[in-house]
């Protein structure tokens, strides 16, 4: 939501953020924006994109969704190394089983069409858990070149946190990791982590934040 995305912001200084929001005419409303240390990155490239049959067209409801959704991937160029990283942040629909799977699809399709070499990061909200089609379509996902797509949970060199991803603010909601960030086999994971601090006894969103610590 925009609001939130002002508050991170604040809090992030020195980042900026990128992804055009779901449905244009309600600015105010859900974004899968992402951002990056502009100290370190350059963004040369960024595009949304609607889940739906018609990608390019905005606020697009795709297959059985009940809301639009989207997806926004940006390419950006580290200033130290002038190596790029692909990055794709998605927000899957809660309701539709075919509009997560199809949605999933299209943008595997896109990250195939970006990534060319570049170590490349999927990531978000998939409304889905390990062994659902979603989840199993990303999962050992072969790009163009023939590296794939894993789960940085079971590459990485330490976890930690819950198993869940999700609360109703004053509790976990038990089973329902659904957030999930997936990296090229070229990227290394060190640090996978899902963090459920708390503020004044309740949790600051519905879902807890995954936080992935990688290198190429």
């Amino acid at each position: 939501m925009a609001h939130q995305l002002r508050e991170l912001e604040v809090l992030l200084d020195g980042y900026e953020w990128v992804g055009d929001p779901r449905d244009p005419v309600d600015a105010g409303g859900e974004h899968t924006a992402i951002g990056y240390r502009t100290e370190r990155f350059d963004c040369v490239a960024t595009n949304t994109f609607w889940l739906s049959e018609q990608p390019a067209e905005p606020s697009s409801v795709g297959w059985d969704a009940a809301y639009p959704r989207v997806a926004t991937w940006a390419r950006l160029r580290d200033r130290d190394t002038d190596e790029d990283l692909l990055c794709l942040n998605t927000h899957l629909d809660h309701q539709g089983t075919a509009a997560r799977t199809e949605g999933i699809e299209l943008a595997l399709d896109h990250l195939d069409s970006v990534a060319r070499d570049a170590p490349a990061v999927l990531m978000g909200d998939f409304n889905c858990v390990v062994g659902e089609p979603a989840y199993e379509r990303a999962a050992g996902h072969e790009l163009p070149d023939g590296r794939t797509l894993v789960d940085a949970r079971d590459t990485a060199t330490v976890t930690h946190g819950p198993t869940t991803s999700r609360t109703d603010f004053h509790d976990l909601l038990p089973e329902m990791g659904i957030d999930h960030v997936f990296v090229s086999e070229d990227v290394a994971v060190d640090t996978r982590a899902v963090i459920a601090d708390r503020d004044d006894d309740h949790y600051g969103s519905d879902h807890l934040p995954v936080v992935v610590d990688c290198r190429p």
